[in-house]
């Protein structure tokens, strides 16, 4: 059993409850699509038919995989944290009405905005050795395997995701989703460095 470090754990869960709070509040409220692997499931679901539900177990579970053969069971030990914290953090805030109802309405607002939450949640998330989903262990381990930068690595599945979205989304939407993916990777490099240059 690897053993974890309080300090890292802690990480992952402050990293997963921001991240929740902003799909939550920001990008579940204002219609900007993702990247990586949740627009890879929309994009299935509406060609295909296939449930996000089946699709994104399927590939979450194949890049958590690649994650563990990668980095090892520390890894592995650290994503149950944060995706586990993530999916507490989430049910939580159903519980209660949007923090920003009118960002529906605003969709650059929702792109910065979000990024903001999921950069710094995620980059926690990472910073601390673990991936609340299967799109950060993909990156995470591209990174290992070629040392390419962190945010590198997530704009090359987002931007694949969001190029093939454009198939049955319309370009308004997608540029504000490429605004807030563009954001929101380099904010997770961000603080990805910070804990490097600490450590």
């Amino acid at each position: 059993m690897p053993k974890l470090k309080l300090y890292n754990s802690f990480l992952c869960l402050l990293g997963s409850a921001i991240l929740s709070f902003g799909l939550y509040h920001i990008h579940n409220l204002s219609g900007v699509t993702e990247g990586g692997i949740l627009g890879a499931t929309l994009l299935l679901q509406h060609w295909w038919g296939l449930s996000p539900a089946v699709s994104g177990l399927i590939m979450n579970a194949l890049c958590y995989f690649i994650g563990w053969r990668t980095m090892g069971g520390i890894f592995i030990a650290y994503s149950a944290i944060a995706g586990g914290g993530f999916s507490l953090f989430y049910a939580i805030f159903e519980q209660f009405p949007p923090v920003f109802p009118q960002i529906a309405s605003m969709p650059l607002a929702a792109a910065l905005l979000g990024a903001v939450f999921v950069g710094v949640g995620v980059g926690l998330c990472v910073r601390a050795g673990g991936a609340p989903s299967g799109d950060d262990a993909l990156a995470m381990s591209i990174c290992r395997r070629t040392g390419l930068r962190i945010w590198a690595a997530y704009l090359f599945s987002d931007l694949l995701v969001l190029a093939l979205s454009l198939t049955y989304l319309g370009w308004k939407r997608i540029a504000f989703s490429l605004v807030s993916v563009l954001l929101s990777s380099q904010i997770v490099d961000i603080v990805q460095k910070i804990s490097v240059k600490k450590q």
